[in-house]
């Protein structure tokens, strides 16, 4: 048996006492306080816990056993305050393991947190890590239940569900989880775990005795456990830390989940709320209940005085215009904005074979300030189809140098655009990456940091009112609103990013079944950020993109408070314009309504998730009818098939 001591505060002293009884071959240790016990089972590293309020056991299985327990031992740290004898008593059990794929040994360091239903795991090593390290293992999950997960505004899947598959989902990028959390709950008691070490971390759901489940996956950094960044927290002594928080939840179901996260996230420094950003910017309350337009016709002017007289009256013009377009758009108004991005890079050599070179590649980064990969290549990224029918990669631009591309571009091009607003494509939609350029080396951590600065710069030094693509809680202190995070990324229609402007006159089945599916959509993004960041949908999956969902996107939208998004050139408007009025109508003053308002429950109103509510810090409760028969409630108001009903609300 091996053990080593944990490292106490620096405000305390510390004496290890070794549990002896474990040097006699128990098979678990177990960690105790008022609402949990935790136990380790020392023959597989799996864990149980028991949770003291509900008298539930949640308990794991091993899906895979390429980590090892090696020794395991229960130590007390007693901290003794320095001004009195008074001292605190804290139980842990620390653990040493091997990684059989890596050779890698690691320690590991089970925590209760005081007398909370809470416990951290740490893995602390410093050494080679060749593949994902998965640990620890899943809990197993019971029927009746269903798995949370924050891909993009969020989804729930009943655990029993045949027609999911499984899946891996990165915690450093928009396609992933946006969030760093999962739970389990069957409505009411569940648990929940928190990647508090994200940017090198992912999910894995997968199957447990033919039940899907959830455990962590650490990826390597740059080929290691660990590396020597000023933007990695760094681990005890000469180790590097990953970090893991499960809370267990004994009511309150995914808004309790939600909830939590949400005060870890303004205990962290993420959070920031639209009136906060409001006082910064007064142009951020033009983006509260504007519908985002992404039009392609030239007559500009012609369409919006149109829409003006229509009653449209909130917009976000998205569409880049000439400088008199912008100005007599901003005297109407109007949340003036254009698409920017800071990630391709096409080779010059190849302009020859295409149809047209993109205004904002910024060509004079290649090939100096572009990623490579670990084999000293470059990184492939956005392919154009040439003009011969090949395709044609761009190299992706290097975080950590995109900034003064964006330094360069914005401040002289406002002086004569005077634009309020600005959409940066692909900041928080593409992961976090590693960059192997001698002259520019990048770890995840510093990737993640450099779209930060990015963000922020267009946020705060330009004072433009901030969007980003899908969306990540970590740009939340530097944006207004996402484009995308209503889409849920896996389940859009095929080729959304390019052919933007098809109308889907038949809805393919996963996007029914998943995207509009309202028995697994769940708002979390909503009950965490609703008042920090506004939720949008996909360019390329829009409220109009496929006519026979219109009316139900409509309904989410209503639902969770956000704005549509309308995309046309001319003869779409012209065939649609009544409907669009009508979505602008339906939305958006509720949209505004609640905009700066925190959502602070939502609940199912029926079995089959078909009568929803939501509830805001306002006073104002939305309740959406996705079903086919009439809903009435218990004081006889009733919601028709595809309805709504609005209390507390004044338009």
């Amino acid at each position: 048996m091996i053990s080593f001591l944990i490292l106490s505060s620096v405000f305390s002293t510390s004496n290890l006492v070794p549990n002896s009884d474990f040097e006699a071959g128990l098979s678990q240790l177990t960690l105790n306080n008022t609402a949990i016990s935790v136990t380790l089972h020392t023959s597989d590293g799996t864990l149980s816990v028991f949770d003291k309020r509900t008298g539930q056991t949640w308990s794991q299985h091993y899906l895979a056993q390429d980590v090892i327990i090696k020794s395991a031992v229960r130590s007390e740290t007693i901290h003794r305050r320095r001004r009195n004898e008074s001292h605190q008593t804290d139980d842990k059990i620390e653990m040493n393991l091997f990684h059989a794929p890596s050779g890698l040994d690691l320690k590991a360091v089970l925590s209760l947190d005081g007398d909370l239903p809470e416990f951290t795991v740490e893995l602390l090593a410093d050494g080679e890590l060749s593949e994902p390290l998965r640990f620890p293992h899943p809990f197993v999950t019971e029927p009746g239940t269903y798995l949370v997960v924050p891909m993009n505004e969020g989804i729930s899947y009943s655990v029993e569900d045949e027609a999911v598959s499984p899946m891996r989902l990165i915690a450093y990028g928009g396609h992933g989880i946006c969030m760093a959390f999962w739970g389990v709950t069957d409505g009411e008691q569940g648990y929940m775990a928190i990647i508090e070490t994200p940017d090198d971390a992912a999910i894995r759901i997968d199957r447990l005795d033919g039940k899907l489940c959830i455990a962590p996956e650490w990826d390597s950094q740059k080929g290691k456990f660990g590396y020597d960044s000023p933007l990695c927290k760094g681990g005890q002594g000469d180790f590097y830390t990953r970090r893991l928080r499960y809370i267990f939840l004994d009511k309150g179901g995914h808004v309790a989940i939600c909830k939590r996260y949400r005060a870890y996230s303004k205990k962290i420094g993420v959070f920031k709320t639209l009136e906060q950003k409001r006082t910064e910017n007064p142009n951020v309350d033009l983006l509260i209940g504007a519908v985002n337009v992404w039009r392609w016709e030239r007559d500009a002017l012609a369409i919006v005085r149109e829409m003006k007289s229509l009653g449209i009256e909130h917009i976000i013009w998205s569409h880049r215009e000439k400088p008199e377009v912008i100005r007599a758009m901003n005297e109407m108004g109007i949340l003036t904005s254009r698409y920017d991005i800071y990630q391709d890079v096409m080779n010059p050599e190849n302009f020859k074979f295409l149809r047209g070179v993109h205004p904002d590649w910024p060509t004079e980064a290649w090939p100096k300030d572009i990623i490579l990969g670990p084999d000293g290549d470059w990184i492939k990224g956005w392919r154009v189809k040439g003009k011969d029918g090949n395709w044609y990669p761009c190299g992706v631009l290097c975080d950590k140098q995109a900034l003064k591309y964006a330094q360069k571009r914005i401040p002289d091009e406002l002086k004569t655009h005077p634009y309020r607003c600005r959409f940066i494509d692909t900041t928080t939609a593409t992961p976090w990456r590693e960059c192997y350029n001698p002259d520019h080396p990048m770890t995840r951590s510093e990737s993640r940091h450099w779209k930060m600065e990015l963000l922020r710069y267009v946020s705060e030094e330009m004072k433009l009112v901030t969007g980003s693509e899908t969306g990540h809680d970590a740009a939340v202190p530097y944006v207004h609103y996402f484009e995308g995070m209503l889409s849920l990324g896996p389940y859009r229609v095929p080729d959304a990013g390019r052919d933007m402007l098809k109308i889907w006159d038949e809805a393919p089945a996963r996007v029914v079944k998943f995207q509009m599916g309202h028995n697994y959509r769940l708002p979390l993004w909503e009950l965490v950020y609703h008042d920090c960041v506004v939720a949008q949908w996909y360019w390329g999956d829009y409220n109009n993109k496929i006519p026979a969902l219109w009316d139900k996107r409509d309904l989410f939208n209503i639902l969770y408070g956000t704005p549509p998004m309308f995309m046309f050139n001319r003869e779409i408007w012209e065939r649609n314009k009544e409907r669009f009025v009508q979505s602008y109508r339906n939305v958006c003053p509720i949209a505004r309504a609640v905009g700066y308002a925190e959502m602070t429950d939502h609940r199912f109103l029926t079995v089959d998730r078909s009568v929803q509510q939501t509830v805001f810090s306002n006073g104002v409760v939305i309740t959406v009818n996705f079903g086919n028969i009439l809903y009435r409630f218990p004081d006889g108001t009733e919601i028709a098939p595809m309805g709504f009903h609005l209390a507390g609300f004044e338009n």
